[in-house]
C-alpha cells in the first residue's frame, strides 16, 4: 500500500514512482589546494559534474578546497578510511614510508614529462602493487602531475653546483633524497605550506609544478623557474584520487556503476591530463609576469640524472633491506611508462 501510495503522489506531481524511491546520495570530497588550482579545475569538478549528470541528480559530488572538512593533508588518506570524509584527494608520499612501494613511480626522472601518459602508468603500476597497500578505501584514480620544476629566489640554477647550500622544499622522500644528492638542503613540506615559508625565507626555493605556480603566488614569491633538458620529469608525484570504503560498497548497485564507469584507467589519465593543461597556463603565467624561464644545458641535465642514478640504486637497497624487491619494482615502473608512452 505504501508503494502505491507513493506512486500515485508521484503521478500527481508529474514524476515517475522510481525517480520518487530512488535513493539519493551526497558525496563530501576534500582537497588541499585553490578550486581554482588545474587538478580541481580541469579534474575534480568536471568529474564530480558528470557523477551528477550521469546519476540524473540521484548522486551530488561536494568539493571542499583547502581541507575545509578539517584536518591536514598528510592525514587526507586516514580521513578518507575512517570515514570523516567521503573521499579526497591523497598524496601517500606525504606519509613518508607507510606506502614504500609507490615511491618507484617518483623516483627521479622516472616519468615523461606528459602527465597523462604518466598518469596511465601510475594506474597501471597501482593495480600491479598498490591495491592491497590501500585495501581500506576504495581507489577511483592514481595519477601523477606534470614535470616538477625548480623555482628559487633569485637568478635560475645553471649548474650542479648553483643547488649546494640551498634550502628547497620539497614534496616526497624521493624529491628529498634528489635535492640532498644535488647538494641542497631538502625542507620536506606539503604544499600548502609553501608559500608562507618562502615569505618567511624559511625556503630558498623548491621544486613544484608550473600548473600550480600562480595559485602560490610563485611569481610574487619567486623570481626564476628552471627545467632540465629533454623529455623526462626532474621529478614527480604520485596521488590517488579515493572514497571511502562503506561508503562505496553502501550505495545502490546502479549508483556504484556510475563511480566505476569514471573511475580507473580513463579517471587516472583525466586527472593527468588536466595537470598538463594547467602546466600550459602556469608556464604563460610565471612568463608574462616577467619571471626568468631557464633550461639547463643537456650537459648539466645529463649530471643530474647520474645523481638521480645515485638515488634510485640506494633506494633499491633500501626497499631490499625491508623485505620488498627494489628492482623490480624499479622495472615495472619502468615497464608501465614504457607501455603508457604515446607516440611521438
Amino acid at each position: 500500500m505504501h508503494i502505491l501510495k507513493t506512486a500515485a503522489i508521484a503521478a500527481a506531481f508529474g514524476l515517475s514512482a522510481t525517480s520518487v524511491l530512488a535513493q539519493e546520495v551526497t558525496l563530501r570530497f576534500q582537497h588541499f589546494v585553490s578550486p581554482a588550482s588545474a587538478n580541481p579545475t580541469y579534474f575534480m569538478q568536471p568529474w564530480a559534474d558528470a557523477i551528477e549528470e550521469q546519476s540524473e541528480g540521484r548522486i551530488k559530488v561536494e568539493l571542499y578546497p583547502f581541507m575545509q572538512l578539517g584536518g591536514a593533508a598528510p592525514n587526507q588518506y586516514d580521513l578518507i578510511r575512517d570515514g570523516a570524509i567521503d573521499g579526497g584527494w591523497v598524496i601517500p608520499g606525504y606519509q613518508p614510508n607507510r606506502f614504500p612501494e609507490a615511491e618507484a613511480m617518483e623516483l627521479p626522472f622516472m616519468t615523461t614529462k606528459s602527465g597523462e601518459d604518466a598518469s596511465a602508468a601510475a594506474w597501471q603500476f597501482t593495480q600491479e602493487f598498490l591495491m592491497d597497500d590501500f585495501a581500506d578505501v576504495h581507489v577511483i584514480a592514481a595519477h601523477m602531475h606534470g614535470p616538477g620544476i625548480v623555482h628559487k629566489r633569485g637568478a635560475s640554477v645553471e649548474t650542479v653546483e648553483d643547488f649546494a647550500g640551498l634550502k628547497l622544499r620539497g614534496p616526497s622522500r624521493p624529491a628529498t633524497l634528489l635535492l640532498e644528492e644535488l647538494g641542497a638542503t631538502p625542507i620536506g613540506m606539503p604544499v600548502p605550506q609553501f608559500p608562507e615559508a618562502l615569505s618567511k625565507g624559511v625556503v630558498d626555493g623548491g621544486v613544484i609544478t608550473w600548473e600550480m605556480s600562480p595559485s602560490l603566488k610563485l611569481n610574487e614569491l619567486t623570481d626564476s623557474h628552471t627545467d632540465v633538458a629533454g623529455d623526462r620529469a626532474l621529478y614527480n608525484l604520485y596521488f590517488i584520487w579515493a572514497m571511502n570504503k562503506d561508503v562505496y560498497e553502501g550505495m545502490p548497485d546502479d549508483l556504484r556503476a556510475i563511480i566505476d564507469a569514471n573511475s580507473g584507467m580513463m579517471a587516472s589519465k583525466w586527472a593527468g591530463s588536466a595537470h598538463d593543461t594547467g602546466d600550459v597556463v602556469g608556464r604563460d603565467l610565471m612568463a608574462a609576469d616577467g619571471n626568468e624561464i631557464a633550461e639547463l644545458s643537456e650537459a648539466e641535465t645529463a649530471r643530474i640524472m647520474a645523481l638521480g642514478d645515485n638515488v634510485t640504486a640506494a633506494w633499491i637497497t633500501e626497499m631490499d633491506a625491508k623485505g620488498y624487491d627494489g628492482a623490480a619494482l624499479v622495472a615495472a615502473a619502468q615497464a608501465a611508462v614504457a607501455d603508457n608512452r604515446a607516440s611521438e
